[in-house]
């Protein structure tokens, strides 16, 4: 699912469902200790998505390696990779790609379900939300509150690794193109410098599909056609489905 929303550079892994505990038994001493004293819940979801992101990383010819988390529980990537992991109820998936691939990358998955009452208004901008007003009556079997959501946390994460700032909900204006299956995220604070230029938008794809809302972020893709990358546009539709948290690594 999440590959169909990126180019052949960057390489993808994802498992449906809440896993049986058995990819805690194949944690590495140091991210056992990070989930040590968590609920089985979490050490699952820690663990299921590593292992994703291991067989991700194998694609790339890249051995098994601790994957801790860093400041915002970002996951340290091994030298010369990026990468991006996420989870929900039901999903699990990593993505990776070689820094000279790509300068970013930022994955998301939700349940494809509306978001809570009142979350909207705190993680959206009233253009934003006429945006979806708009969406709704054309597409209404489309959770577009969640895909805005979703959209705005694959665009924190590959901001994030740029810069080492946050960004908050309202510095990203998002517009989602229903029929294509993309969408553009306009930056209302200054970008990084991004391949000799500054970062004024991002691009990316989504797919709304068994019970899930995947949205994905590739910042300048430099090979493979395809790629979705900061200032352009992704060229293959999403693919739409009736509706069936943010993706902590």
């Amino acid at each position: 699912m999440i590959g169909r929303l990126l180019p052949r550079q960057v390489r993808t892994e994802e498992r449906f469902g809440n896993g049986d505990g058995s990819a805690c038994r194949a944690l590495f001493p140091d991210e056992a200790a990070v989930v040590a004293k968590a609920v089985p819940k979490r050490q699952r979801e820690f663990a299921d998505v590593r292992a994703c992101a291991r067989g991700a990383l194998a694609q790339l010819g890249v051995p098994p390696v601790p994957l801790i988390p860093g400041h915002r529980g970002a996951p340290r990537w091994p030298e010369g990779v990026i990468g991006s992991m996420t989870h929900c109820d039901g999903y699990r998936a990593a993505a990776v790609a070689r820094a000279a691939d790509a300068a970013g990358l930022g994955i998301d998955a939700e349940p494809g379900g509306p978001l809570p009452e009142g979350v909207l208004d705190v993680v959206s901008l009233p253009a934003e939300r006429e945006h979806l007003v708009a969406l709704a009556a054309a597409r209404p079997e489309v959770c577009w509150d969640r895909l805005l959501f979703s959209a705005k946390e694959s665009v924190f994460k590959a901001w994030y690794p740029l810069t080492a700032r946050e960004l908050d909900f309202s510095e990203a204006e998002i517009a989602i193109d229903a029929e294509a299956g993309t969408f553009s995220a306009r930056l209302l604070v200054e970008g990084p410098v991004v391949d000799g230029e500054r970062l004024r938008t991002m691009t990316g794809r989504w797919e709304a599909q068994r019970g899930l809302v995947v949205t994905a972020v590739l910042l300048g893709a430099r090979r493979a056609s395809g790629a979705v990358a900061g200032g352009g546009t992704g060229t293959t539709a999403g693919t739409h489905s009736a509706p069936a948290g943010s993706a902590g690594a």
